[in-house]
């Protein structure tokens, strides 16, 4: 595979494609933001560092989905507030109706001079402490880690809000 660093993220054109997407489907896309000093959005309604935004049409106003930043104005109890939350802190999109949509890794913490990069692995699982303490000690023996499972010996997945 070519590296080219000069490429631009792909995470934009994902983001479009998929607010498209829901849009086109009579869904409702709403996005999952990692808030920090960047991300210009009501702190009274970040929790656990993040928030939820609807971001259909109905929703908001003036919206533009471009390559850096997504900004649009949108009412909080009733106050027109402008949000603009850089792309790099979008954790997910995904239709309210049905979950159907993608997430993205988390990005890193940077340093002054380094620039953002995300993570290579998930941050969140749906496993719980137990679990995970068992699968850093099979991956220090080369073993693969277990992977969560039903009673009924399928794969499961958990939900994390």
């Amino acid at each position: 595979m070519l590296n080219t660093p000069d490429a631009s993220s792909t995470r934009p054109y994902l983001l479009r494609a998929l607010h498209e997407w829901c849009t086109d489907n009579g869904f409702t896309p709403y996005v999952a933001v990692l808030v920090d000093e960047t991300v210009q959005v009501p702190m009274e309604y970040v929790k656990n560092g993040e928030i939820v935004l609807n971001v259909s049409y109905d929703a908001t106003s003036s919206m533009t989905l471009g390559n850096e930043f997504i900004e649009f104005k949108a009412r909080f109890a009733g106050t027109a507030r402008e949000i603009i939350v850089p792309v790099s802190r979008v954790l997910a999109i995904y239709a309210r109706e049905n979950g159907q949509g993608m997430a993205f890794p988390m990005p890193v913490a940077k340093s002054d001079d380094a620039p953002v990069q995300t993570a290579t692995s998930p941050v969140r699982t749906g496993l719980s402490a137990v679990d995970a303490s068992h699968a850093e000690a099979s991956s220090a023996d080369g073993d693969e880690p277990p992977h969560p499972t039903s009673p009924s010996g399928r794969p499961t997945l958990t939900r994390v809000k």
